[in-house]
């Protein structure tokens, strides 16, 4: 093991012993140390690199902060090369003898910390293990180095009980540090049992980093639990809580507790507005959204929180905002670019799409991975099946990107769409790597699509042998055969599903309104107004039904009477939203629908002519992309 310690001696160490004898007898600093300590402070880094070999041979040893400072200045400007450069002279001057231990673990621990940051963990560990004192910052350097390298979180825990065994207490930096790495709720817990044992479960930065945890693990409760205890926040433990719950999926929960840091008196910065953001992305609440927008004005020149913003519009189905934003936007990366492009791709402006990502080839970045996706998924929702092909077979020459599964999942799905089932099944065949269940779940949904129940059962269990547990494939097999009316078949796939303790998972639409989130589920007329919810239905049946809308009772999947169909399709999640919406509609401002699963036929129809009757725009986001209903057209042209 090397150490300042145990290090070989360099060649001038006995050199240095007999000068420093001569040192002594003088009561005024050597003049290089003076020099060496400026330089040490303001750089350049070379020169002061350049007096370690004077000061050996003057048999000078430079002072503990000044050698510190050395290592901060190599981290910033130097190279790793550098660094052990230090760390060579380091070792011979304390190999002289002479020096206190607690000088030499200074030193020592500023060594360890510049090895991490170097990425050099090998050597950090090799300092570290031949010290012959350590104390709580030695050991929160090393558990916080290991914390940080990818494959050694495990590492970083049995750190910490080792230094627990040394008699090191951790303090509130060694817990944030691995707080981080504790993958399962078992380990959390105990870490956490840890904390509060040595009583700083009070202290803001651990309890921010608690909740940090338990948000990664997705407990959501634990984690509000450690929030709704402290006393006193500050604004990093409400952006940790606030982000904990928007990258959680309850953005419902997010907006909720931004709305309690503003009454609570703390100012939104980045951090804040970009989880918010995301909340309003999730929930489609794009008026709570533009409010957020109103304090992203301050921070004009913020290339992330313009992105998260652009995203938001797009994913909220305001082109007309995403636009203007994406105009305006004093600079824009790969990023802005990729969202615009999937933005109007989604919302079925696919030739816009190809418009701004031809602009993005004339004056913007090279395009990357994520815009290629947004490309052929472009292509994919309109059937341009030879663009499709064109882009990706051109991908690797024109901007050196290998295809990757993502780009050969929106193939399949071009190729599906289309109708071309065998073209899209050798397409696979020929791919440079294994399927996943993800492109198999692709042309299972594509079989549906077009009734060919034959190749779903072999995209079915193609899923099947990769997840068995994937209750998705069966339900979509069930209701291939369903569509082709062979009920048999369809009930034994619901059979298995049944034994398994499998349930369909309910068709759900939501709607914000005056900053409330009001959620509908299929076949049930659970919301408080629920009464009138079901007159104003009855009212847009008689309107459209007199424009031509007819019941499509082909897309209820059970063998029923046909009036017990049409009740089914009655009572379908997003009419209720739809009902609900023109009920408290505001003339000039479109409805804006999101729904947990792709929308029916029978239910588009229904909007389209409700769109038309009562001459408003309705958006509504599935999972997949948006629909735009204006004046009896949906902007998906029939095509989704």
């Amino acid at each position: 093991m090397r150490s300042l310690f145990n290090r070989v001696p360099c060649k001038r160490l006995a050199a240095a012993r007999r000068s420093r004898r001569c040192l002594h007898s003088h009561s005024q600093p050597h003049p290089l140390l003076a020099t060496f300590s400026r330089l040490c402070d303001d750089g350049p880094l070379p020169a002061a690199l350049a007096l370690l070999p004077d000061l050996a041979t003057a048999g000078v040893r430079a002072d503990p902060v000044s050698l510190c400072r050395l290592i901060k200045l190599c981290v910033r400007h130097g190279t790793a090369s550098d660094g052990r450069l230090i760390h060579d002279h380091v070792s011979c001057t304390a190999n002289g003898g002479g020096e206190a231990p607690h000088t030499g673990l200074f030193v020592s621990n500023s060594l360890i910390s510049m090895y991490a940051k170097f990425g050099l963990l090998h050597d950090a560990l090799e300092l570290f293990g031949g010290m012959p004192h350590r104390n709580v910052v030695s050991w929160t350097t090393v558990v916080s180095a290991l914390a940080n390298a990818g494959g050694r979180k495990v590492e970083a825990l049995r750190f910490l009980v080792d230094m627990k065994r040394d008699n090191v207490a951790p303090n509130s930096y060694t817990y944030s540090s691995v707080l981080g790495v504790c993958g399962t709720p078992g380990v959390l817990a105990a870490v956490h049992a840890s904390i509060v044992k040595v009583g700083l479960d009070s202290d803001v930065f651990v309890r921010s980093s608690l909740i940090d945890a338990y948000m990664k693990l997705g407990d959501l409760d634990s984690g509000r639990g450690v929030f709704d205890e402290m006393v006193t926040r500050d604004l990093v433990v409400w952006n940790s809580i606030i982000a904990g719950f928007a990258q959680s999926g309850d953005g419902v929960g997010a907006v909720e507790l931004f709305m309690r840091m503003k009454e609570s008196g703390f100012s939104a910065n980045q951090g804040t507005l970009t989880s918010v953001l995301r909340a309003c992305t999730g929930m489609v609440m794009l008026e709570l959204g533009r409010q957020v927008h109103a304090h992203v004005l301050k921070y004009d020149t913020d290339l992330i929180l313009h992105n998260a913003l652009l995203d938001m519009y797009c994913k909220c189905g305001s082109l007309q905002d995403a636009g203007a934003l994406f105009s305006r936007m004093p600079h824009r990366d790969v990023i802005s670019w990729s969202t615009m492009v999937s933005g109007l791709a989604q919302n079925g402006r696919s030739t816009d799409a190809l418009k701004v990502f031809g602009l993005m080839q004339s004056e913007g970045p090279t395009p990357n991975r994520i815009t290629m996706v947004g490309v052929l998924f472009a292509c994919s929702h309109a059937g341009l099946v030879e663009d499709g092909w064109y882009y990706f077979r051109s991908m690797e020459k024109l901007f050196g990107i290998q295809p990757e599964r993502e780009h050969c999942n929106c193939m399949v799905d071009l190729l599906g769409r289309a109708g071309k089932l065998d073209e899209a099944v050798k397409f696979i065949s020929e791919m440079n790597f294994e399927p996943d269940s993800v492109i198999w779940r692709t042309l299972l949904g594509a079989c549906r699509m077009h009734k060919n129940a034959n190749l779903a059962a072999y995209a079915a269990r193609e899923i099947l042998k990769l997840e068995p547990e994937d209750q998705g494939a069966r339900i979509l097999l069930s209701n291939t055969y369903a569509d082709l009316r062979q009920w048999l078949d369809a009930e034994k796939s619901w059979k298995v599903m049944r034994n398994q303790g499998a349930k369909k998972e309910p068709g759900l639409s939501w709607i914000e309104l005056g900053k409330q989130v009001h959620v509908f589920i299929a076949g049930e007329l659970s919301h408080p107004f629920s009464t009138g919810i079901v007159q104003e239905l009855n009212r847009l049946i008689r309107r459209v039904t007199d424009l031509g809308y007819v019941p499509q009772t082909e897309f209820v999947l059970q063998d029923l009477e046909s009036e017990q169909k049409e009740d089914l399709l009655k009572y379908h999640s997003e009419k209720l939203a739809v009902a609900f919406a023109m009920m408290n509609s505001v003339k000039g401002k479109p409805v804006r629908i999101m729904k947990n699963l792709r929308i029916c036929g029978d239910c588009h129809s229904f909007v389209k002519h409700v769109s038309k009757s009562e001459g408003k725009v309705i958006i509504i986001r599935d999972p997949v992309r948006f629909h735009h209903f204006q004046d009896g057209v949906c902007s998906c042209s029939d095509y989704w």
